[in-house]
């Protein structure tokens, strides 16, 4: 039982990989939208029935940007899962489902506390530092 489980995650996985590598071609080259010009797809989670996709986009922009990228590919799944069917050998093509990637947006605020962290650390040990330097009678 454990094996098929692994031969069924390496498989969604490797459908994912594809259907990414497609979805990454298609909408550069047949989407004409320019709301999702500066979209990038990053991971596409497939269910193990192979019938669904979450498709992760992250875009630049400000908020409202990046949801009417979000909306605009929604809207063309259907399109782009037709344009999709050529290229991908499955009985059924899952059904497409865009979600945007707030990874990049999490990895940055990381960076920037430990940044945080970092300095205040470094401002800390500068103060200590600079007690140590004082004579005896001035601290």
């Amino acid at each position: 039982m454990e094996r098929i489980r692994a031969v069924s995650g390496k498989r969604t996985a490797r459908v994912g990989d594809l259907l990414r590598e497609i979805l990454v071609e298609l909408i550069r080259s047949e989407m004409r939208d320019p709301r999702v010009q500066s979209a990038s797809v990053t991971h596409v989670d497939v269910t193990a029935d192979l019938r669904q996709a979450r498709v992760y986009v992250s875009t630049l922009g400000a908020g409202a940007e990046r949801a009417a990228c979000v909306a605009a590919l929604n809207r063309a799944a259907g399109r782009l899962r037709r344009l999709l069917a050529p290229q991908v050998r499955l009985r059924t093509i899952p059904e497409l489902h865009f979600v945007e990637d707030r990874a990049v947006e999490r990895g940055m605020r990381i960076e920037d506390l430990l940044r945080q962290i970092r300095e205040e650390r470094q401002g800390r040990s500068g103060v200590e530092s600079q007690d140590n330097d004082a004579p005896a009678h001035e601290r």
